[in-house]
């Protein structure tokens, strides 16, 4: 019987509070079709040989910089592009992390940001401000639909980026972008095998917004705004197995982000067993 592991990025930031949010997630995976808790294994990665161990991987929040940085002096930034970019595999990013897993992040200086990539995004980070600027608000996520509670996330925004453009999406590197000044751009990487091309997506669909200023009014006063031309900030995304969200689930006591989210990698790591012809239970 071979474990799912599941790996958080532990270079900086808040990676303690991801690693006790998914072990509180796996028990909650009661459902006959679901991975038992006791088959899932949640470990810290700082080395090349540690993200090898991994079918999973959460870059945590806290600062993009500093991640890539000590990433690159540790030699797991080109791994990192690879488990993501070239072997496909279930990756989720918060706040630093969706930066990272960006395929562009503006007012940043060339030389100044390394990227993994994933995401056809540009990200602009830093959206709303400078630290004392943070702010938790409430988050309708249709994504979750039938987890239980059904109230609203919290969501947690520190220093948070937004998804600013959903770019074409490239196999290549975004040209386009890569001309923008301010703008750093993610290498360019191609999918290893079947497996990894099938675990791809064209497109990036939106999860979730957080509202805009006109729509934020019309719900709380009641007042009927034309709030069109202020649909919101995109906070969440997924493109194939890559997942970002702007917020930080993980500093708060909700696991329902988590649980989905294994169970998007319980699907893929079956996929991937069945196709390599590997048992997974």
């Amino acid at each position: 019987m071979s474990k799912v592991t599941v790996g958080v990025l532990a270079l900086q930031g808040a990676f303690y509070e991801h690693i006790q949010l998914l072990k509180q997630a796996s028990q909650l995976l009661t459902q006959p079709q679901d991975i038992p808790p006791s088959q899932w294994e949640f470990i810290e990665v700082r080395t090349p040989a540690e993200l090898d161990r991994c079918d999973a991987l959460i870059l945590p929040g806290g600062e993009s910089t500093t991640i890539s940085l000590v990433a690159a002096r540790s030699n797991l930034l080109e791994p990192l592009r690879d488990f993501v970019k070239l072997h496909r595999k279930p990756t989720w990013g918060t706040c630093a992390g969706l930066i990272l897993l960006a395929e562009s992040a503006n007012r940043t200086k060339q030389g100044g940001q390394e990227l993994i990539g994933g995401l056809d995004v540009r990200v602009n980070r830093n959206h709303f401000g400078r630290q004392t600027e943070s702010f938790q608000a409430p988050l309708k996520l249709p994504f979750l639909a039938g987890s239980e509670p059904s109230e609203p996330f919290n969501g947690v925004f520190i220093r948070a980026p937004v998804v600013e453009k959903i770019l074409p999406s490239r196999e290549g590197i975004q040209v386009e972008e890569n001309q923008r000044e301010e703008t750093v751009v993610a290498p360019s990487r191609q999918a290893l095998d079947q497996v990894a091309r099938e675990a791809m997506e064209n497109h990036v669909e939106v999860l979730a917004k957080l509202p805009g200023r006109a729509a934020r009014l019309a719900e709380t006063t009641g007042v009927d705004i034309d709030a069109e031309k202020d649909s919101g900030d995109i906070v969440a995304v997924k493109q194939g197995n890559v997942f970002g969200t702007s917020f930080h689930p993980e500093l708060t006591d909700d696991p329902r982000i988590h649980l989905w989210w294994l169970r998007q990698v319980q699907d893929a790591v079956k996929k991937r067993r069945d196709a390599n012809s590997l048992p997974l239970r």
